[in-house]
């Protein structure tokens, strides 16, 4: 009985070891807004679906995010106006406002850095969707074989949607590099982990011993 219940214990432990290293922060990737009322509301379909009309502005932001509700939003609050000042309207052609947001250090992929944000004013055709407003100025566009844009100009170079770990997004700066790593279990779960072993040693053989 002592040594199952040891046992048991044992398992426990370890059970909730590889629990903790299974949580995951989410996804890595491109995020699409269209800004309604000075905010930004993720948009409701792709950028190869959505159609917007002259005079939009929309978003896309780069960042490691759980699902939609809890999404980062694209900074900046450059209107239409003054993203398109410069891009005189044509006839027979629509304008539509990008804001690029290749987010910060933390959400990049090992071995990346991300670009400044930028804002471009794309005037292509009245039917034109996003994906195509976007191809216009913010080329080399990267997809994957279900049409998921994966890279704005050319970033990141690589991946696409991947899943991102709780220790991966919680990476620590280049000085702390060095440090012990936190991806096992902490010194403290594998002590307790000894002692079980210790204990359930000596219990057995205290078994052992009276038989």
């Amino acid at each position: 009985m002592i040594r199952r219940a040891v046992l048991l214990l044992l398992a426990s432990l370890l059970l909730c070891a590889g629990a903790g290293q299974a949580q995951a922060a989410g996804y890595r990737y491109w995020s699409f807004w269209e800004r309604d009322a000075g905010r930004w509301v993720y948009a409701t379909q792709g950028p190869s679906l959505a159609r917007p009309s002259d005079g939009d502005v929309q978003g896309f932001r780069f960042a490691v995010s759980e699902d939609s509700a809890n999404a980062v939003r694209p900074r900046g609050t450059a209107d239409f106006a003054t993203i398109c000042a410069k891009t005189p309207a044509q006839e027979g052609r629509k304008r539509v406002a990008l804001v690029i947001d290749f987010g910060t250090p933390s959400d990049a992929p090992g071995g990346e850095s991300p670009p400044a944000a930028r804002t471009a004013c794309a005037r292509v055709s009245p039917d034109a969707t996003t994906a195509e407003a976007l191809a216009a100025v913010a080329e080399p566009l990267r997809y994957d074989t279900n049409a998921l844009l994966c890279a704005i100009s050319g970033y990141p170079e690589k991946g696409c949607g991947e899943q991102v770990s709780r220790d991966e997004q919680k990476r620590k700066p280049v000085a702390e590099k060095s440090a012990p790593s936190n991806d096992g279990p902490s010194l403290g779960l594998l002590a307790g982990v000894a002692v079980v072993v210790a204990l359930g040693g000596a219990a057995i053989w205290q078994v052992r011993r009276r038989g």
